[in-house]
């Protein structure tokens, strides 16, 4: 049985997200899940729509009036996956610990006890957004620990802050713990997403799963309805990352060649099929400009409703920019903004004077 603590003491990088949802793909792919909820604010418990007279404070607590066996409050999430829910008292059980000895292993002498618990492969263990006792116990009673990271510089420092709780634990414990960073919430639309990103993998090289959580809404909706991904939308991007990343869990690679696999292969073949049949009047254009010395180049013009964004940069190569887009055919006025400064293609004779008393540059794709 695999103990795993999902935890990071920044709030917002998708911690519950993952704990949650990687839970329901590993049980999906056939495998037996316990997910503690350790957080008292019990994001997992009520994102999964679970309602419990005893939670996780009555298992680990001494003085609870409640006391109750950790078989007692477990409850069926979806076949395979059971969760251990929380509730707002547990955040009184620090206090009630903080006098005890051993009190860094309240919950790993809780589930030594229980050898009912050898049923499941896998136990999930979300933490508070924070590093008291709560995280320790877990730490503690954990052999693996997931860190989601978004990719930003704030992540990394909550991160490094972590790693020293880890190392203590180790040293006054004597417990060793392995690591892994995830990189979640990630948008591939930002190029400083992927300058964070190669940032991460040099930090903690060794240490990163090669899967990746990107951006996507199904996940937060799919809390906000009370249930996982899966449930949710089976197809949506977050569940392809998460599902994926439960098969790197299990095989340790992120490449496999599973039914599941190839049934999400088929889809994204459908998908693609429709849209080539549906929009068979797409043209591929490029756009390019001769500027080395600009640091900076963007084509704005009726086809992006003249923004100026990350998804109308343009790509340096030996001096020219380039940007590869598929339109429409039609007439088309545009510009480029070298360097914050507007221009007309100088390539391009075909001009026309625009209501600024300025030239736009003409595209005609038959």
């Amino acid at each position: 049985m695999r103990i795993i603590s999902v935890t990071n003491q920044k709030g917002g990088c998708g911690k519950t997200t993952t704990a949650v949802n990687l839970s329901a793909c590993l049980a999906a792919n056939g495998k037996k899940v316990l997910l503690i909820d350790l957080d008292p604010q019990a994001h997992a418990t009520l994102g999964l729509n679970i309602r419990a007279e005893a939670c996780i404070y009555n298992v680990l607590s001494k003085i609870s009036v409640k006391k109750t066996p950790l078989e007692g409050i477990i409850k069926k999430v979806t076949p395979g996956f059971d969760i251990a829910p929380s509730g707002i008292v547990l955040s009184t059980l620090e206090q009630e610990l903080a006098g005890e000895i051993g009190r860094e292993s309240r919950l790993w002498e809780v589930l030594q006890e229980n050898k009912q618990l050898n049923r499941y492969d896998y136990l999930i263990i979300d933490l508070p957004p924070n590093l008291g006792i709560l995280t320790v116990n877990a730490i503690r009673a954990s052999s693996e620990i997931i860190i989601p990271v978004e990719a930003s510089r704030f992540s990394l420092e909550g991160v490094n802050q972590l790693l020293k709780i880890i190392e203590l634990i180790k040293d006054r414990l004597n417990h060793n713990v392995s690591y892994k960073i995830l990189v979640t919430n990630f948008d591939s639309r930002l190029r400083h997403s992927f300058s964070m990103l190669d940032k991460i993998k040099e930090s903690f090289k060794g240490n990163v799963f090669g899967t990746i959580i990107h951006v996507n809404v199904k996940l937060k909706e799919a809390q906000s309805y009370g249930t996982h991904i899966l449930s949710y939308d089976k197809y949506s991007r977050g569940a392809k990352d998460y599902f994926t990343l439960s098969r790197e869990m299990i095989s340790g690679s992120v490449k496999t060649d599973t039914a599941a696999d190839n049934k999400m292969a088929s889809l994204d073949k459908r998908m693609k099929e429709s849209i080539t049949e549906n929009m068979p009047r797409l043209k591929e254009v490029v756009f390019s400009m001769s500027f080395p010395e600009a640091k900076e180049v963007h084509v704005a013009g009726d086809f992006n409703r003249w923004q100026v964004s990350d998804n109308s940069r343009m790509s340096k190569n030996n001096g020219r920019w380039f940007k590869k887009m598929t339109l429409e055919p039609g007439a088309y006025h545009y510009r480029f903004v070298v360097d914050g400064t507007w221009m007309d293609d100088p390539e391009n004779p075909r001009k026309e004077t625009n209501p600024f008393g300025q030239t736009n540059s003409l595209l005609n794709i038959k």
